[in-house]
């Protein structure tokens, strides 16, 4: 697949780097020539320099032929003027902005721009380092508004059926370490002594989820 990256700098440079190596025929634009040399040794791909919102530029770097975009530069505005002309204009359905004001990723991502709020998920891999014995959760989404969290199980939910802990829309059982084993968790399936229990939940019900594990959920 033909990806095009809009921005070299430390992310893009990776990305670029990643997705090369990873078999992909990638394209970098960046308006700054000196902005390639942060790209791997040996890199084969296209490098134009110009602007990822500019037509010219873009046809330069085969956006005709991409499956993919992504705009990942200093400037918010400009990585979802970017993302937007690629869906937009060209029809791209693989497009992510990277944006640096989670309020702003929240309000694009319902326009339908996939984006990656960088301030928020720094924070959180900041916290879980600077306080691990604190962390609620082990994931949280760029957004920072969905985690993947493990729970032992409670004693009141031993004997009964997993499903029972799920409250739709707010956090969901999705599988459960058993001696050692992961599974995906069924309908059906009932909850013994030692199982580890992963959810997904909305991150603001995470205090609820752990009120629902210890009263066993719903019998």
């Amino acid at each position: 697949m033909h990806v095009v990256v809009v921005g070299c700098g430390r992310v893009g440079s990776e990305l670029a780097s990643a997705l090369e190596l990873g078999g992909h025929s990638v394209a970098v634009v960046d308006k700054n020539q000196r902005a390639f040399g942060r790209l791997h040794k040996g890199f084969s791909g296209r490098t134009v320099v110009g602007f990822g919102f500019d037509r010219d530029h873009l046809a330069q770097a085969g956006i005709d032929e991409a499956g993919a975009f992504a705009s990942v530069t200093n400037g918010d505005n400009s990585n979802i003027l970017c993302a937007r002309i690629a869906r937009e204009t060209y029809g791209i359905e693989c497009v992510v902005a990277r944006i640096y004001d989670p309020r702003r990723a929240l309000i694009y991502q319902r326009l339908g721009i996939p984006t990656v709020a960088t301030v928020a998920w720094t924070t959180d891999q900041v916290l879980r380092r600077l306080l691990p014995d604190e962390t609620s959760h082990d994931w949280i989404d760029s957004t920072g508004k969905v985690a993947l969290v493990e729970r032992p199980i409670s004693p009141a939910a031993v004997g009964h059926k997993l499903s029972l802990l799920n409250r739709p829309g707010r956090f969901w059982l999705t599988a459960v370490t058993r001696f050692g084993q992961a599974q995906v968790v069924t309908s059906d399936l009932v909850g013994q002594d030692g199982d580890v229990l992963v959810f997904v939940s909305a991150l603001d019900a995470l205090e609820e989820l752990q009120a629902n594990l210890d009263a066993g959920g719903e019998h």
